[in-house]
C-alpha cells in the first residue's frame, strides 16, 4: 500500500503544475461520475472538487484501505501511484482549474 506521503513527495519531483481540466477531468469516465454522483459527489465539477473537503473524499475514495482496495473508480482500473501523486500535488498547489 502506498501511503499519502508518499505519494505527495512523488508528486512535487515529477510535476511542476497541475490542472484540474487538463490532467483530472480526462481521468473521471462517465461511468465514475454517474456512480459518484449518487452519493453527492459532483467529480466533473471544479469548483465542487477545488473545496479541500470534498477533494479529500475523493482521495480517500481513490486510495486502498488496509489492504482492500479502492472504492473508486468502481470494479477497477484503480489510479496508479503517479496519478494519486498528481492529484496530491494539485491539492497542495491550491487547487488550479
Amino acid at each position: 500500500m502506498i501511503s499519502r506521503r508518499a505519494v505527495y513527495q512523488i508528486s512535487h519531483i515529477a510535476n511542476p503544475q497541475v490542472s484540474f481540466a487538463r490532467d483530472f477531468t480526462p481521468l473521471f469516465r462517465d461511468v465514475d461520475i454517474s456512480h459518484i454522483t449518487r452519493h453527492g459527489i459532483k467529480l466533473d465539477d471544479y469548483t465542487f472538487m477545488s473545496d479541500p473537503d470534498n477533494a479529500d473524499k475523493v482521495l480517500g475514495a481513490l486510495l486502498p484501505h488496509e489492504g482492500d482496495p479502492p472504492s473508486m473508480p468502481p470494479g477497477a482500473p484503480y489510479w496508479t501511484a503517479d496519478q494519486l501523486a498528481l492529484f496530491i500535488q494539485w491539492q497542495n498547489d491550491a487547487y488550479k482549474p
